[in-house]
């Protein structure tokens, strides 16, 4: 963006209303504005601008289903204080529901013309969300070059929903193949009862979860899906190879059973695929072969036969009206021309930690490396970040588009000590640390039935 003109006060044209005391966690910190209104094409917007703006604006999309129709600014009130009393100012767009990557992507350039109006021309505009909201965030930097100069995805699906959910498609496969099938309930695709589809994967996997045969073979559906084998929050990380197999079940509905109902609506039909894939070949380069042989060593089963089964069973193909959909909204090339800065927990699994590596990798094949420095926590979770991380990433992409360079802005070393110093001086939760990290690719990064 051009340099900020002179701003204009809170001259918005929408309803607005001023808050200049502190008070609840959702209201606005002292001396700061507040405006609410619709959007031009439909939705919420809402814009926090503090009494001295330092000239960058961040816009938040909010992850898949959240806000519930009322347009927050940032994943918690306490870091929209935070940065408001840092001089950024905050906002954000609720447009559409569920799968709403295209309404956001058409409402948050309408939230950057609300709010240029209203402050005067930024200096920078962040993009940054979580999980469906951080896929939002990089497909926004790439799109919308003219509006955006950078962005900050929490936990996203970065690579794009077709890889994701191709890779959930790979796990469904495999367990209703060697499990259930001749249970139609087991929809892979094409689903027409997301409820019913759930309640009858969940009765399947449970009563699977009670024999050593069925355990084994959890964890080999599972981990075609590369589920991690470290997922609840609640434990320790797994040693052996029953705790990780116990993780793999736990994890498997909300990470390989995905919603899939309400992102075939948006695309008009099916966009996964499982033709041509080598079942064998994919658990060779998932990283976890090791565990599914010794469960399956122990269950007495063949791996092999399991294997050549599901290379010999029926395969899906994809709507290619429906692919192209959700090419378009959204999955990410890597042509940026601005900086990204990303966060993932290592046990993520939706999405799985190798969409990070998959972007990279895009990055590096269709735009500078340079531009993307990525960061992770090491624990179980799904965008459970602390504060005073967030703070720290924040304030370490505002270095990076104050600067031109990363320098050790992004480095683990240098998130830690300016997330330290942020928890002591703002009082903001501290969390984790964070660590160095080489996330592994997807197995199935495809944008296009035919590997491209």
């Amino acid at each position: 963006m051009s340099s900020r003109s002179i701003r204009v006060g809170a001259g918005i044209v929408a309803s607005v209303a001023l808050i200049l005391t502190g008070g609840s966690a959702g209201a606005a910190p002292p001396a700061t504005t507040e405006s609410r209104g619709p959007l031009p094409r439909g939705g919420q917007y809402v814009l926090y601008a503090p009494e001295d703006w330092n000239g960058t604006l961040l816009t938040w999309s909010p992850g898949f289903g959240g806000g519930g129709g009322v347009a927050s600014a940032g994943p918690s009130a306490d870091v929209v204080s935070w940065l408001t009393e840092e001089g950024y100012a905050v906002a954000g767009a609720a447009a559409g529901s569920g799968w709403a990557v295209e309404d956001l992507l058409a409402a948050q350039p309408e939230v950057v013309r609300i709010a240029a109006d209203a402050l005067g021309e930024p200096d920078h505009v962040i993009a940054w969300g979580s999980s469906m909201g951080g896929q939002v965030s990089v497909a926004l930097l790439e799109q919308r070059a003219d509006l955006f100069d950078a962005a900050l995805p929490l936990c996203g699906s970065v690579a794009g929903a077709i890889p994701m959910l191709n890779g959930a498609l790979d796990g469904t496969y495999a367990l209703k193949t060697l499990i259930a099938p001749a249970d139609t309930r087991l929809e892979l695709v094409d689903v027409t009862d997301e409820p019913a589809r759930q309640a009858a994967f969940r009765e399947v996997l449970d009563a699977a979860q009670q024999t050593p045969e069925g355990r084994a073979r959890i964890a080999l559906a599972a981990t075609l899906a590369q589920m991690p084998t470290w997922s609840q929050t609640d434990t320790e990380r797994p040693r052996d190879a029953e705790a990780q197999q116990e993780q793999l079940y736990r994890i498997f509905m909300w990470g390989v059973v995905s919603p899939r109902q309400p992102l075939e609506q948006r695309a008009g039909g099916n966009f996964s695929w499982n033709t041509g894939v080598d079942y064998a070949h994919a658990l060779r380069q998932s990283g976890g072969s090791r565990l599914v042989r010794e469960l399956y060593r122990d269950a007495g089963l063949s791996l092999d036969d399991d294997l050549a089964a599901l290379n010999a069973g029926a395969r899906i193909s994809a709507d290619p009206g429906a692919v192209a959909y959700m090419q378009d909204f959204a999955t990410p090339t890597g042509a940026i021309r601005g900086p990204v800065l990303s966060i993932h927990e290592t046990g993520d699994a939706a999405p799985v930690i190798a969409q990070a590596g998959t972007y990279a990798e895009r990055v590096r094949h269709n735009a500078d490396a340079g531009l993307l420095a990525q960061a992770f926590v090491d624990r179980p979770g799904h965008c459970q970040y602390a504060d005073a991380e967030i703070a720290a990433l924040v304030t370490a992409l505002q270095e990076r588009l104050d600067s031109g360079h990363w320098r050790n802005f992004a480095h683990p070393r240098s998130l830690n000590e300016r997330a330290d110093e942020i928890a002591r001086a703002g009082g903001l939760d501290r969390g984790g640390s964070f660590v160095d990290f080489h996330p592994d690719t997807l197995l199935r990064p495809e944008r296009e039935p035919d590997g491209r």
